[in-house]
């Protein structure tokens, strides 16, 4: 069972683990225009999903630029996914104030659907724990981090060499 804090406080994730070799789990979320979005609609690209707490948290507003910026060079066979609970109108508003245009946010705040399917509900604070998950074409999971402290960056290089590996 994977283990994390926030604030260095642990947090109860559920039992669900996604781990390298898994099949994509399915889910539903929201894009900024209110339209779900499921597993099966991201499908027939490598896929990067990275996953935060709030937009509105330095530390998740840098991560989002930082795949945002490493995006524009992976290439049209990859899509980037930034997954938080804020709201969608919430979502658009940022990613037009820092002009990030290079990846597709998704919201989880209606069902927890995302969240609940990878195991990164932190239960106590209804929010998502920061982790990186990259799919294959096909559906497998080839990279997973749970990033142990929820207020900590992820491993941008790994995650970005993860895709590549996909790519070549």
């Amino acid at each position: 069972m994977v283990q994390v804090t926030f604030h260095e406080n642990p947090v109860t994730l559920p039992n669900k683990e996604v781990k390298v070799g898994d099949e994509i789990p399915n889910f539903t979320v929201l894009d900024n225009d209110l339209n779900p979005v499921t597993a099966q609609d991201t499908a027939g690209k490598v896929r990067l999903f990275t996953v935060s707490p709030s937009l509105d948290t330095s530390v998740c507003s840098d991560q989002a630029k930082r795949f945002s910026e490493e995006a524009s060079s992976l290439g049209d066979g990859v899509a980037v996914y930034y997954v938080t609970c804020d709201l969608p109108f919430a979502q658009k508003r940022w990613t037009e104030v820092n002009e990030v245009k290079n990846l597709t946010t998704l919201s989880d705040h209606r069902d927890l659907s995302f969240g609940e399917a990878f195991g990164v509900t932190m239960q106590e604070l209804r929010l998502l724990a920061r982790s990186i998950f990259v799919v294959d074409e096909n559906d497998k999971v080839t990279y997973v981090e749970y990033v142990p402290e929820g207020t900590n960056h992820p491993d941008y290089d790994k995650a970005i060499e993860a895709v590549k590996e996909l790519t070549k």
